[in-house]
């Protein structure tokens, strides 16, 4: 079993008072798995911000595959970083729209480029990618 250690925090009342609400809406056994779970967030989204290290994600990503070229475009996107695009899943929305979710892989900084150049294609309607860094 990993060591832990107990430290103190200060806190106004009524900033505790919400802090414990949250903590039940959410299901946490003690606000110490609170605390942990806060910390984890801020540490892997320091690492993703200042774009250090590996990550593991999705990118999901709305297009009218009607527009231009995009279902050609997005498919070579794709296998020319084939290493950093794990899996796909798509989803027809409608006649004109698909859904499609990438899980991708790689340094912060590639997968985001990666994203990026994704997002901009001319079709694409939507896309948010979601980080998470393993290390943590």
């Amino acid at each position: 079993m990993e060591r832990v250690i107990r430290f103190g925090v200060s806190l106004e009342p009524d900033l505790l008072e919400r802090f414990d609400t949250l903590i039940e809406e959410r299901g946490y056994a003690n606000r110490s798995e609170a605390i942990r779970d806060l910390i984890r967030k801020e540490l892997v989204e320091a690492d993703i911000e200042y774009g250090r290290g590996m990550v593991i994600g999705t990118l999901t990503i709305v297009y009218d595959h009607e527009a231009g070229d995009v279902t050609h475009k997005l498919l070579h996107l794709q296998h020319s970083r084939h290493s950093a695009v794990r899996s796909t899943m798509h989803i027809h929305l409608d006649e004109h729209n698909c859904l499609e979710v990438l899980v991708v892989e790689g340094d912060v900084e590639d997968v985001r480029k990666m994203a990026e150049s994704l997002r901009a294609l001319k079709g694409v309607k939507y896309g948010e990618l979601s980080l998470f860094s393993p290390s943590v």
